[in-house]
C-alpha cells in the first residue's frame, strides 16, 4: 500500500527537480560545462517522468455498472478531442 505514495512522491520529486533544472538553464548563468550537465539531467528526467506517466495511464480503469449490477472494468477510453 504504500508502494503507490513512494511512486508519487519519486514522480513529484522528479518534476520539481526538472523545474529546478529548467529555472537554472534559463537564467543562463551556468557555465557551459554546468549548462551540458543539467541539460543531460533535464532529459533524464523528462523520460523518468514521461515513462512513470506512461505506466500510470495503462493503469487507469475505468468501473463499469451493468444492468444487472455487475461490475467490470476496461481501459480508459481517450477523449476524441484530442487527436
Amino acid at each position: 500500500m504504500a508502494k503507490p505514495r513512494k511512486k508519487g512522491k519519486q514522480f513529484e520529486e522528479k518534476l520539481t527537480e526538472l523545474e529546478q533544472i529548467v529555472t537554472r538553464l534559463e537564467e543562463g548563468d551556468a557555465t557551459l560545462e554546468e549548462s551540458l550537465d543539467l541539460f543531460q539531467r533535464g532529459t533524464e528526467y523528462l523520460k523518468e517522468l514521461a515513462d512513470m506517466l506512461d505506466a500510470a495511464e495503462k493503469q487507469v480503469e475505468v468501473l463499469i455498472k451493468d444492468s444487472s449490477g455487475n461490475v467490470s472494468s476496461e481501459p480508459l477510453k481517450e477523449e476524441e478531442s484530442e487527436g
